[in-house]
């Protein structure tokens, strides 16, 4: 049964009395002396772009007059290059696209607007849908079924036609069999009445639409996957399951005139080559000055095992095997010409996988690769973490793209990238966007978001600064916390002012780096090895008169026993083991002890890692914080915090939560286990001092229970092995080596460690976690009269504490003197996890932590002057000089998973508070800047996207916008300033959003035109004498031979006809607006002007024509006159 706990009871009456009096009281006057500009009006929430590779996909087409390429995934998505649109198909080249889907509905897509949209949609209710044609310039549709039918679809109208070719017409009479599905419907190049069917059994039917039967029937004794007509329309090649093509003559139906195994091995004896893996898909394009291309997927041998997937162009004699990364979906050939009557020169083969898309370039010798300028390697290695910047300094750009750029590969093909459709909207941001992400194994990208377009800007690999895994015995016990990816990257802190960058791994490591644009080599990398865990002791009395105190604190120069070393430091093994093999100060990663080189960029500054306490793995850090003008890293986990200083090489702090607290702790915390036998802790005794140095490192208090804290391992060139132990009573929190002590020995066994119990020995209110930080000038405590640099810590529990940092001068004294750290109480406490900490001034203006400018760290001369005067610079901040001046002077905005509190300081007075859940949780909270004003922008787990006023806690935006169905969303969403978020919404894509009103109405001018006024190619020249005598391409009047009056009326149950939301009015009509009307009618304009040049051209064409012909006949007429009739 669970303890009745008064002081909870008091504690919260106490607090509810306050918060109504200050609300009721003091509320409305602060309210009025702060202005709030930010109203209801100014939120609005839409989605801007996604950026990415298209998650699962599953089709591709591409159109060849607008050049646009379209992807389609299983979960029904579009998108839409040369632009990131999220709208099998088959574009049409006039501005609409029509995709069908695997639940048997076909839609038309209009993509004239900025914004495609749905036009109409068709479902089949009988017949599953397995394959779509549409010609060229053609209003027709054909649709082939699982029931071997084939329909025809009006995409004007979007009906259904009533001409039907059934497949029992199709096949002979006389095959009782039925052929499967229709794998492939295309017509003859050469005469449009002629229609191609492949059935999956291995039955080609040629189709006379006209007679309405079958001309010739082609049947193999091996599955279909794909059918390719040759342009001159007499030959077809066919790809099969056994790994062969088969080439057919169409007036040959016995036998296939040719038979070819690209990757089978040829027996001596003439049998029929071994069977290989199946050609998925088989295309032949033409040349006019070369042999022809036969490009295919598959067909590989059974005994390649584990053989890539391979994309196979065979060009004459040389066959050329392109490996893949992934496997492939499919591909398709860029031709110079869309008509499919004439040679089609190919140029480039696009080819979609699994995870990437590659287009490759077949003009070239050694086929390379186009260089890709889609941000589809977002997921190169899965992400793991996601920050979002807006308004980051101007230069910083700039500065990660040269030295990113020398990071680029080489090889890519000199051509421009062929899917060049569309054009580029404006884009209406001014500031610059940054996007950092980080990955599974180990890497850090940085992108520029500031345009529609997502860049990648520079890509930094943290895990070379480890050791490389030996994948042996030992190797895996030290990282079984985390077996498969190690140096995934778990929480990243940047400053963009200082380009200072902390990360922290999985494998409770933090890896702090500084930006430089000088190459260096790094003799022995810094190394922090820290044991942040802390254990539930017996209740003991303190002695008398409290005369243990003094041998709680050793000092680094009276207890070391060992005997002193020279030479550069290194890294020894600082394993130890104890008598029954419990692994004890055990990394979980192994820093590399050889020298690193560093090109320009980010190079690391220290390392800093979590360390086996008595057999317990470290604690994964759960949060992370990082201030350049300070030089402090801050981290915290389950178990506590720790302080670092990075300029110093040190560790500052070293607590565990509820040491915070000291003796103001509100939980009853109890052990509900304790350890019977404990092994020795002790700071820098000798391990032959038994039992005594157990008492040595106690901690007495007169509380119930007695935290003690573990000794830190601190590896630098200035300082080797400290110690330090924290009374919960009495806080000494400065830790700084002497200057000029003697390094002391790393021995395995020199010092003993202290055990901690288990994880499941602490009460769940014992384990109060970190879960975020923040460092503000601010006022310590309750009524100070100057503000300080402080950190201010938010638990699990929902309690704000208070660390004041005592720092001294900057320049040399910052490296000379200790920094003093002291923790200063509570400051409030909320319901749930806190999540986010801000502060205000008197006027409600947001005050950024203190930041250090950027400097080259690797300077020398004249430009190591300029360093040595920016480090010398601190940011100023101005304290009223009287107490009278400071009353309320600043205000703390806390916001936590249920709650957002505004507190009035110095006086810690709640002066607003906000219920933001009662039924869900927060996931994300963030104090962003808007244009006019400030808000806090949260994330529910229910799905609601929600803001509120500064300092007021008003709702102003409450959308149900995303429900909470996966992991990923709710790790990687995050808002930034001016009304940006963004979040991973599949492994692959990052989908960007914004809250801001002004955004959404200036985003249809940021969006690119997907269709523009094109030329369409001119078709073949047939020749004078193909048209006189006849031989050219015949075409077929299809509206004749499928309309109405002479196909009649489909069945009506077969398919149902779905109009779009309100049909085309109904979408211009969403898209209204005067840039909407101007827009479109500048479309209508351009498409006018168009048509009447097309006409002008056909019409001089038509006079050219018959000039030529005048010309020949007059010729012909002059040649011939004076002959006999019997010489001709």
């Amino acid at each position: 049964m669970k303890k009745f706990n008064i002081r909870k009871v008091l504690d919260g009456l106490k607090e509810q009395a306050s918060s109504s009096v200050s609300s009721g009281q003091s509320g409305a006057p602060e309210n009025n002396l702060m202005h709030e500009t930010l109203q209801s009006e100014n939120f609005q929430l839409c989605k801007t772009v996604r950026h990415g590779f298209p998650y699962q996909p599953s089709s591709m087409a591409h159109d060849p007059v607008q050049k646009i390429l379209a992807i389609g995934t299983q979960s029904g998505a579009l998108r839409l290059y040369p632009f990131c649109y999220v709208c099998p198909w088959v574009p049409e080249g006039e501005g609409a696209l029509v995709s069908a889907l695997a639940d048997d509905s076909v839609h038309l897509w209009n993509l004239r607007q900025r914004r495609p949209a749905i036009l109409h949609s068709l479902k089949f209710n009988r017949e599953r849908i397995t394959f779509v044609h549409l010609p060229f310039q053609s209003k027709w549709l054909y649709i082939g079924t699982e029931k071997g039918n084939i329909h025809i679809v009006n995409v004007e109208s979007f009906t259904l036609s009533g001409y039907v070719i059934m497949w029992n017409k199709a096949i002979e009479l006389s095959s009782k069999a039925h052929p499967g599905p229709v794998v492939h419907i295309s017509d003859n190049p050469m005469d449009e009445g002629k229609l191609i069917i492949g059935y999956e059994a291995g039955i080609v039917v040629l189709w006379d639409l006209k007679s309405k039967k079958a001309d010739y029937r082609y049947t193999y004794d091996e599955a279909i996957h794909s059918v390719a007509w040759h342009h001159e329309g007499k030959q077809f090649i066919c790809s099969h399951s056994d790994g062969t093509l088969t080439i057919w003559n169409i007036k040959g139906q016995g036998k296939p005139f040719q038979t070819i195994t690209p990757h089978g091995k040829q027996p001596k004896d003439g049998k029929k080559p071994e069977p290989c893996k199946p050609i998925l898909k088989v295309e032949y394009k033409t040349t006019r000055l070369g042999d022809p291309f036969m490009i295919l997927s598959g067909g590989l041998s059974y005994d390649t095992v584990g053989r890539r997937p391979c994309l196979t162009v065979m060009h004459g004699k040389s066959t050329a095997v392109l490996e893949m990364d992934y496997p492939i979906v499919d591909f398709l050939t860029l031709c110079e010409t869309p008509y499919s009557n004439d040679f089609q020169e190919p140029y480039a083969v696009v080819v979609l996988l699994e995870k990437d898309l590659v287009v490759i370039d077949l003009a070239q010798n050694g086929y390379p690769i186009f260089e890709n300028p889609y941000p589809l390697t977002i997921h190169e290695s899965p992400v793991t973490c996601c920050e979002y910047f807006a308004d980051c300094p101007v230069d910083l750009i700039p500065a990660l793209y040269s030295v990113g750029s020398r990071q680029k590969r080489q090889g890519y093909s000199k051509k421009e990238w062929p899917i060049s459709g569309g054009n580029w909207g404006l884009g209406t941001q001014s500031y610059p966007e940054i996007i950092i992400t980080g990955h599974a194994d180990g890497t850090v990208k940085f992108w520029d978001a500031s345009a529609i377009m997502l860049q990648v800007l520079y890509k930094l690999k943290t895990a070379k600064v480890f050791e490389k895994s030996r994948n042996n015995k030992e190797d895996k016990q030290n990282t079984e916390i985390v077996d498969e990816d190690p140096f995934a990257i778990q929480i990243m802190a940047w400053c963009p002012e200082s380009r200072m960058l902390c990360v922290a791994g999985v494998s409770a490591n933090l890896i702090i780096y500084r930006f430089s644009r000088q190459e260096i080599t790094t003799e022995v990398v810094q190394l922090l090895e820290v044991r942040l865990q802390y254990e539930v002791n017996d209740m003991e009395s303190p002695p008398e008169g409290g005369g243990g105190g003094d041998r709680d604190l050793p000092t680094p120069g009276t207890a070391s026993p060992s005997p002193q070393t020279t030479g550069p430091p290194t890294h020894p093994s600082t394993s130890s083991n104890s008598s029954d093999g419990v692994r004890d100060n055990v990394p979980c990663l192994k820093v590399r002890s050889t020298p690193l080189k560093q090109s320009s960029g980010y190079q690391v500054e220290l390392v800093v890692q979590l360390v086996w306490v008595s057999g317990e793995p470290p604690q994964q850090i759960t949060s992370l914080a990082l201030n350049s003008s300070y030089g402090l890293i801050v981290f915290g986990n389950s178990n506590g915090l720790a302080v670092v200083d990075y300029l110093q090489k040190t560790v500052l702090l070293n607590l565990g939560t509820v040491e915070l607290y000291g003796s103001n702790d509100p939980y009853q915390r109890q052990a509900r286990s304790p350890r019977k036998t404990r092994q020795p802790a002790g700071g820098l005794c000798d391990i032959n001092e038994g039992s005594a140095s157990e008492d040595r490192c106690k901690s007495p208090t007169s509380g119930k229970l007695s935290f003690s804290m573990l000794e830190l391992c601190v590896f630098s060139p200035c300082v080797r092995v400290l110690y330090l132990s924290v009374l919960s009573s009495t806080v000494l929190l400065s830790v700084c080596p002497p200057r000029g002590a003697n390094p002391l020995d790393h021995r395995d066994n020199s010092f003993s460690r202290s055990r901690s119990s288990s994880v499941t020995s602490i009460d769940k209110e014992a384990r109060e976690a970190i879960t975020s930080f923040h460092f503000c000038e601010t006022f310590a405590r309750k009524g100070d009269s100057a503000i300080t640099p402080c950190l201010y810590v938010g638990t699990s529990l929902g309690t704000v504490l208070a660390v004041a940092l005592n720092l001294p001068p900057a320049g040399e004294q910052r490296l000379l003197q200790p920094v003093i750290v002291l923790p200063s109480g509570t400051l409030a406490r909320l319901k749930g996890s806190i999540l986010r900490m801000a502060f205000l001034d008197n006027t409600g203006t947001f005050l950024p932590p203190a930041f250090e400018t950027w400097y080259e760290p690797n300077a020398a001369g004249a430009d190591s002057e300029e360093r040595d005067k920016a480090r010398k610079r601190r940011p100023v901040s101005v304290s009223p000089s009287t107490s009278q001046e400071l009353q309320e002077s600043q205000y703390a905005v806390v916001c936590s998973e249920k709650q957002a509190k505004v507190i009035a300081l110095p006086s810690q007075n709640c002066i607003f508070k906000h219920s933001i859940t009662e039924t869900s949780f927060v996931l994300r909270a963030d104090v962003v800047q808007m244009n006019i004003g400030n808000c806090v922008a949260c994330f529910c787990a229910n799905g609601h996207i929600m803001t509120l006023s500064l300092p007021g806690l008003r709702p102003l935006l409450d959308v149900n916008y995303l429900p909470l169905t996966d992991m990923r969303i709710a790790r990687t969403f995050c808002f930034t300033n001016l009304g940006q978020a963004m979040y991973l919404t599949s492994p692959t894509e990052i989908q960007r959003i914004t809250y801001s009103q002004e955004t959404c109405e200036n985003l249809q001018e940021m969006l690119g035109e997907l269709f523009t006024p094109v030329e369409t190619p001119e078709a073949p020249n047939r020749g004078f004498f193909k048209g006189l005598f006849g031989g050219g391409a015949t075409s077929l009047d299809r509206e004749e031979l499928f309309g109405e009056t002479q196909a009649g009326k489909a069945s009506r149950g077969l398919a149902q006809h779905i109009p779009g939301p309100q049909g085309l009015e109904g979408m211009k009509g969403a898209a209204s607006g005067v840039v909407a009307d101007l827009a479109r009618a500048r479309i209508a304009l351009d498409e006018r002007g168009q048509k009447l040049g097309e006409l002008d051209e056909r019409t001089a064409a038509m006079l050219a024509s018959a000039d030529s012909f005048g010309k020949h006949a007059h010729d012909m007429m002059l040649k011939c006159k004076d002959k006999k009739w019997y010489q001709f």
